[in-house]
């Protein structure tokens, strides 16, 4: 069975798509649109009940959720080496994922997703407010403190470099300059030039 990553342009699920690209993987995308509501439409929640991309369609049934996601396509795909094989190391880059996903998108998802956690709107400006020092937050302690450099786990690409990326090129969007991060924009950039990257890329400008 081939694999089908269910993707939206513009949101985490890059991550996975760029993974599956890495790891010469056999899939399909099927690209639906968050803006126009596909991922609340019935054909969709059949899928995946929690409304989210990404979904990965698997001979062994549905998998959701980035650090889960990327975790299987490392472990599927070892020729790859995208996650260290040693307990300790695979459990560095699921910590490092698991602060993606659980702090540093959430962050983020405050400035379009407020009614998530509120209802009254001037709950929902207060929070956009806030994205930009929270955002800053987040990648200072990535840079400071998580970041081995040239990768996020030192020497080789790795899910967690998919991932990264993915949310860094949201930076500017949220009013953060990604410039004052050295090591982080120097890796977006270095990560947006490797060739899988740029072909996944070039598919979302096309």
């Amino acid at each position: 069975m081939m694999l089908k990553l269910f993707h939206a342009w513009g949101s985490c699920s890059l991550a996975p798509l760029i993974a599956l690209e890495e790891a010469g993987a056999d899939y399909e995308t099927v690209v639906i649109s968050t803006r126009d509501g596909d991922q609340r439409r019935a054909e969709y929640l059949a899928i995946n009940p929690k409304g989210r991309v990404p979904a990965l369609v698997t001979d062994r049934g549905v998998l959701t959720e980035n650090p889960a996601i990327l975790a299987w396509i490392a472990q599927s795909y070892p020729e790859a080496h995208l996650a260290p094989t040693d307990p300790w190391g695979f459990a560095q880059a699921q910590a490092f994922n698991s602060y993606l996903c659980a702090t540093v998108h959430v962050a983020h998802a405050h400035k379009h997703r407020g009614y998530r956690w509120a209802d009254e709107q001037t709950s929902f400006s207060d929070m956009t407010r806030k994205v930009a020092e929270n955002e800053t937050a987040c990648f200072r302690l990535i840079e400071d403190e998580m970041f081995k450099g040239p990768y996020v786990l030192g020497e080789s690409f790795s899910i967690c470099d998919a991932y990264l990326f993915t949310l860094a090129d949201w930076l500017e969007g949220d009013g953060v300059d990604p410039k004052q991060f050295g090591q982080v924009y120097e890796h977006r950039e270095r990560v947006r030039g490797r060739p899988a990257v740029r072909k996944v890329l070039a598919r979302q400008a096309a």
